[in-house]
């Protein structure tokens, strides 16, 4: 059975632009490793990448983040250098979690990427919300936060939730 690895936001304006921290510049080398391991493996990947447009500020995660960030068709939204292997799929979502995962892509789920605090533990848990049976994984070393400590928050969430904590 294949398994299936989940690339959450390794988008430029959460590495080293607009919200890049140390923490998430650590991990590109980790994720890049985790995705070649899953190529090399003949597994599949899926990528996400967080979608906001230029009212982002209107919007109601503009007005509690008040800090564009990957705006369509900018530096920032795309995917790092290195990251992205042709022809994976690409999710653009416009919220954290996307509702719309399907079961045939769920049975054995490792997920990777930022931020382990909102898009990734979203994410997770929507998985493991909507198909109990399937394995869930969350790399911890392929992962950061907004914060070292919300890291480790979201990883204790996810745990309790039986999302396996791994790495």
């Amino acid at each position: 059975m294949k398994k299936n690895l989940i690339v959450v936001d390794m988008q430029n304006d959460f590495i080293d632009m607009a919200l890049g921290t140390k923490e998430a510049v650590a991990i590109v080398p980790k994720v890049k490793a985790k995705i070649d391991e899953y190529i090399k493996n003949g597994n599949e990947i899926i990528y996400t990448r967080d979608t906001h447009f230029e009212n982002y500020l209107e919007t109601e995660e503009g007005k509690k983040l008040p800090v564009p960030h990957c705006i369509k068709g900018t530096k920032g939204w795309e995917i790092a250098d290195g990251l992205y292997v042709e022809g994976c799929k690409i999710i653009d979502k416009p919220n954290f979690g996307w509702p719309e995962w399907k079961s045939e892509e769920l049975f054995d789920v490792e997920i990777v990427g930022l931020c382990t605090d909102i898009c990734v533990v979203s994410n997770a848990l929507i998985i493991k919300a909507s198909f109990p049976c399937a394995t869930v994984k969350v790399d911890k070393s392929c992962c950061a936060g907004v914060t070292p400590e919300s890291h480790e928050a979201a990883l204790t969430t996810m745990k309790m939730c039986q999302i396996d904590i791994i790495g």
